[in-house]
């Protein structure tokens, strides 16, 4: 069992607090293919997973996994420290490349669209703000795509959407 380091909260890089780099559609009947949006500051998952599982903490009523692309994420142990609570992470292949899952101990779940670190700040505030917007039904392709520009391709099986219920990543 590997057991994530001892984590306190951290400033961001752009000045913004953590929380607005992560937006979630309303709590609703599921729609569209993700949840909402997050704009991590780094591609290290331990570092990034517990500013983002205590929020999303509160809408699943406690996060016990929590699934990622495996080959995006790299290093990341299979337990994650979140205050007093570990959260079982996994990897998986088939898992679209800029997603990743969290999913509470009752089985609801959230899936959210990565917007990559390094994006431009006025662009990534779009792709949050469109992606949590109700009944947003946009590929992740066309969420990433930058202004007038072809949709990103999509490393791993793209879900379906959802009419009411949620995607399952392609384990």
């Amino acid at each position: 069992m590997t057991s994530g380091p001892h984590l306190t909260a951290h400033t961001a890089t752009d000045g913004l607090h953590p929380a607005t780099r992560l937006r979630l559609k309303p709590k609703a009947p599921a729609t569209g293919y993700v949840d909402g949006a997050w704009w991590p500051e780094s591609r290290d998952l331990v570092r990034e997973l517990p500013a983002l599982l205590t929020v999303l903490g509160v809408r699943l009523h406690g996060v016990e996994r929590f699934t990622y692309h495996l080959e995006t994420w790299p290093g990341t142990p299979r337990k994650v420290r979140v205050g007093d609570e570990v959260v079982r992470a996994e990897g998986f292949r088939t898992q679209p490349a800029d997603t990743v899952t969290a999913i509470g101990s009752s089985g609801e779940r959230v899936t959210l669209l990565v917007v990559p670190p390094d994006t431009e700040a006025e662009f990534a505030h779009d792709v949050l703000m469109t992606a949590a917007h109700r009944g947003n039904n946009d590929s992740i392709a066309s969420l990433l795509a930058a202004p007038g520009g072809e949709p990103a391709e999509i490393d791993g099986d793209l879900p379906r959407p959802r009419p009411g219920g949620h995607t399952e990543p392609g384990n």
